[in-house]
């Protein structure tokens, strides 16, 4: 049995309810840069996984960690989060300090730390944790990804990260929006592919 194999885990975000049942929108694993980031991973020889949380818009963190843990997360791991499925990522290794991975990407991360309540989010207490002051020390990088003209609430989580992690390493774009296919003008993403094949 092949143990610590290199692996990627990327996570989606969090759809509205409306999109959820829009069958002419690709789910959230399908869409915006996942399909050719999990293709190109795989063609490095890396196993990829893009996991689906069942009905998102209204699942329990309970149920993400469900998701997540149908696979091997390991010290070769890289993980990657975009949205709120960044939140999940810093919540979940939070909450497992024991657990080392290779590498952290958070894709304009959300927190939901003005704790909005106008969204289809159902799960209040989702971002309630307490974080782990020695989260970087989890991974060999950790690293945020941040559009100067994403959403006001994605700014003010990734600030929440500076502040709990002053040495939290951020790099910057321009005009990426909420690194979504619209924003980017692309379903490609050649920076984070650097990034995570960067060793």
């Amino acid at each position: 049995m092949i143990t610590n194999r290199k692996n990627a885990i990327l996570l989606h975000g969090l759809p509205s309810k409306n999109e959820y049942y829009n069958s002419n929108v690709a789910s959230a694993s399908n869409a915006h840069w996942f399909p050719w980031l999990q293709n190109q991973l795989l063609t490095h020889d890396i196993e990829t996984h893009t996991p689906e949380v069942f009905k998102v818009y209204n699942a329990s963190y309970a149920d993400w960690v469900k998701e997540i843990e149908r696979y091997d997360i390991n010290e070769a791991s890289i993980l990657v989060g975009h949205s709120m499925g960044a939140g999940f990522w810093v919540r979940y290794l939070s909450e497992h300090p024991n657990l080392t991975i290779k590498s952290l990407i958070l894709v304009a991360p959300w927190l939901n730390v003005e704790k909005q309540k106008e969204i289809d989010f159902e799960d209040i207490d989702f971002f309630t944790f307490k974080p782990n002051p020695q989260l970087l020390l989890q991974a060999n990088k950790v690293i945020i990804y941040s559009s100067d003209n994403d959403m006001e609430s994605v700014k003010n989580s990734v600030k929440y990260l500076e502040k709990l992690y002053p040495d939290i390493k951020i790099k910057s774009f321009h005009n990426y929006g909420h690194f979504t296919s619209k924003g980017m003008q692309s379903d490609k993403f050649p920076e984070l592919l650097e990034e995570c094949l960067y060793e």
